[in-house]
């Protein structure tokens, strides 16, 4: 039985329980009882206000007193990242099998502005929007787009925001950080991404003809792209956008991030069945001396023959998952050569650094892909190197990409290694509503969440309460009538 149909089922029994119960003490007392009812009415009532008062408003008064909204996950300025990280939160915990507390949920979904968008952090949500002051955020938008979707019963804010990005589509079928801005792998990978969560089929988003997935390919390096350095290793990555000179250079995180997209996929996959036997990488093969194959490098970007498929001549394909799955052939050989995990140099460096964050996002685009071994094995690195993450101890967006990449896995979504990711998520926000245990949901697809149409364990108890005193006003009114 599900979670709430369980809840429904205790909430029937105490309600029976409870008009059994008060008919007796009503009949002798029936004033007292219907004045209990009465209070209890007026308390649920006063309850019902108290749910339903925006987040919106305590956020601001704590923002402005300089504390953190208390349904806020992270103890971080959340200028730049707030929706991110609590996006990121949200979807772990339900990627973890827990119910997030309804403040955590009503602090995302107040975060939207009237028009559908989401900024990455509004410090007054009951403030109107100011494009000039919040600008809207095609990134924060996907996001919180897909943690409201799994979370559940925010449908409206869902199409809302939905129907934003889709006005805010680029001519070539993509979409840049900020409404008009140009076309990058990262934010058309994450709208791709939200209009799954949202149901949408991103292949029937068009403007001017072109979708999504045009979009996407186009940042793909092939045997014919021109200006790469050692391009036999960069073949098959994705470039962030391409330079001034309209020239593309391999990104991991792009990468990463588009591998997913090719597959339809939002950041929360379907867990790999732990009986599936993993999938082989298959890198783009380019032809010697063929058609789009310049090994001088003088082909320029797109001029490699599409539709070929991941294997033929020229290297290019006009199929997403082929395209992804030449990107997950990338992202595998450079995790290999580096040990299982991504190098970065950070700002004001000139040191290569592990490059945690990129790994977990490709652990799961690994794992959307069905390659387990590769998946696995950068997996078991961040497990045996977390502790030289900082970010892994407190902050939230990072604590949920391990969780969400070892549930990717079929593994614990609470746990890498012997650390329990849960707990010290946490310890970063409002508690759980619910923790997973024997009460997760079942096979049966009921997630057990809240999608509006449940109703509250208290509304059973008022009513037993009420019915129950309804029969002891009964029986007494007849008792009175038979004496007189």
């Amino acid at each position: 039985m599900s979670p709430r149909r369980r809840h429904c089922a205790t909430a029937l029994a105490a309600a029976t329980v409870l008009c059994a119960t008060a008919a007796p003490v009503a009949s002798a007392q029936p004033s007292t009882a219907a004045a209990s009812t009465t209070s209890a009415s007026s308390s649920a009532a006063s309850a019902t206000s108290i749910a339903s008062t925006s987040t919106s408003a305590r956020s601001a008064k704590s923002t402005k007193a300089g504390k953190l909204p208390d349904g806020l996950y992270g103890k971080a300025d959340p200028k730049y990242d707030g929706v991110w990280r609590q996006s990121m939160a949200l979807l772990a915990l339900d990627g973890a099998g827990a119910v997030p507390a309804k403040k955590a949920v009503d602090w995302l979904a107040d975060q939207q502005c009237d028009d559908g968008s989401f900024a990455a952090y509004r410090a007054d949500a009951k403030a109107t929007c100011d494009p000039k002051k919040t600008s809207p955020d095609i990134n924060a938008t996907t996001l919180a787009v897909q943690a409201l979707a799994a979370a559940g019963g925010r449908g409206a804010a869902v199409g809302k925001a939905v129907d934003w990005l889709k006005a805010a589509q680029n001519k070539d079928g993509g979409w840049g950080y900020a409404p008009g801005s140009p076309s990058d792998a990262n934010s058309t990978s994450l709208a791709i991404g939200a209009l799954h969560a949202a149901g949408e089929n991103p292949k029937r988003i068009t403007t001017d003809g072109e979708t999504p997935f045009d979009a996407l390919l186009s940042f793909q390096l092939t045997c014919g792209t021109k200006g790469i350095k050692d391009a036999q290793g960069a073949q098959g990555a994705f470039a962030y956008q391409p330079d001034k000179k309209d020239r593309l250079a391999p990104n991991d995180d792009a990468t990463a991030a588009a591998s997913l997209a090719g597959l339809g996929d939002g950041i929360l996959v379907k867990p790999l069945d732990k009986d599936r036997k993993s999938a082989p990488v298959t890198p783009l093969k380019c032809a010697t001396g063929g058609e789009g194959a310049d090994e001088k490098g003088e082909g320029g970007k797109g001029e490699a023959s599409k539709g070929e498929g991941a294997d033929g001549e020229g290297g290019a394909t006009d199929d997403p998952k082929q395209a992804a799955g030449a990107g997950a052939a990338y992202l595998a050989s450079t995790l290999k050569k580096n040990g299982g995990h991504f190098n970065t140099v950070l700002p004001g460096s000139k040191k290569e650094q592990p490059d945690y964050a990129n790994t977990a996002d490709a652990v799961v685009a690994l794992a959307a892909g069905g390659h387990r071994t590769e998946a696995n094995a950068s997996l078991k690195w961040l497990a045996d190197n977390l502790d030289k993450w900082d970010k892994a101890k407190s902050d939230p967006a990072a604590i949920s990409s391990l969780m969400l990449a070892s549930r990717a896995t079929g593994g614990d979504p609470t746990k890498l290694g012997s650390t329990n990711l849960l707990t010290r998520l946490n310890k970063t926000g409002p508690a759980p509503a619910q923790m997973p245990d024997s009460d997760r949901p079942d096979s049966s697809g009921d997630s057990g969440k809240d999608d509006g149409t449940t109703i509250p364990v208290w509304a059973f108890i008022i009513v037993g309460l009420a019915v129950g005193a309804g029969f002891g006003i009964l029986l007494s009114g007849r008792r009175k009538r038979q004496q007189l």
